[in-house]
């Protein structure tokens, strides 16, 4: 895979006596959407919670192999730069409730301690929602909480406040399993855009949507990595029978 960002390489993970990774060994290239599919269990979530290292924030966890961002491991690096570069937006949508949207937005900021002026936080704020589409519908309330959006709405300003810190890779884990079809038709549309500034990994159980909005696949069943590749290779000509199993729907 040409220009890739990140590359995972004989990557294992597990909790106490659970393993829940296996020898994961997967590239990706920069500017494009890759889906993470497989059943429930597979260990689709705790893979991207790897990436950014929210996996070792949980008791027991052990991780084995190496994940490198642009060539430096991310388990080298201070895990505060790895998630400003790596950002996460979660299956629920969770603005922080106490804050305005403005504050929301520029949280990461706040929360690191990094100062701007009052001139660059408005430029960061609009800049952000305007890529996240949301700015039109909320520059005239940019000081109401975010609890006041809709679902949809409010994981847009999730997805805002991750790009307002300018990641290289904004991870997605469900992001639109929580929302109504006429906002995830939003939010798909959105990663399609968003691509163009940054790469996205995004784990779905939807494979229909995994269909319409990725350049590459990468299917996991129990811990394991059975195929990865190009989607619409994968999609019409698998390699392995348990891929097609799973997209023709017989398990998952």
């Amino acid at each position: 895979m040409e220009s890739a960002v990140l590359k995972i390489e004989n990557f294992g993970a597990a909790f106490g006596q659970n393993t829940i990774l296996k020898n994961i060994s997967l590239s990706f290239s920069r500017n494009t959407v890759t889906a993470i599919m497989g059943p429930s269990g597979c260990g689709k979530t705790t893979l991207i919670r790897c990436i950014n290292r929210m996996h070792e924030l949980v008791a027991d966890s052990r991780i084995s192999g190496k994940i490198l961002l642009d060539g430096r491991d991310v388990y080298a690096i201070d895990p505060i730069i790895v998630r400003r570069q790596i950002g996460m937006v979660f299956q629920k949508p969770n603005p922080f409730p106490t804050m305005s949207i403005y504050d929301n937005v520029i949280a990461g900021y706040t929360l690191n301690g990094i100062k701007m002026s009052k001139e660059q936080l408005d430029r960061k704020v609009e800049e952000s929602l305007k890529k996240a589409g949301l700015w039109n519908e909320v520059k005239d309330a940019l000081h109401r909480r975010g609890t006041f959006l809709s679902g949809g709405q409010q994981q847009r300003l999730c997805i805002a406040r991750a790009l307002a810190m300018d990641p290289e890779i904004l991870l997605l884990d469900e992001p639109t399993s929580a929302l109504d079809p006429k906002s995830t038709a939003h939010i798909e549309d959105l990663v399609t855009q968003l691509k163009t500034a940054v790469t996205i990994i995004q784990v779905t159980h939807n494979i229909a949507q995994a269909a319409r909005i990725s350049d590459y696949s990468a299917f996991l069943y129990l811990g394991e990595l059975v195929e990865s590749g190009p989607t619409a290779t994968m999609f019409i000509s698998p390699r392995d029978k348990r891929t097609e199993e799973y997209l023709t729907g017989k398990f998952g």
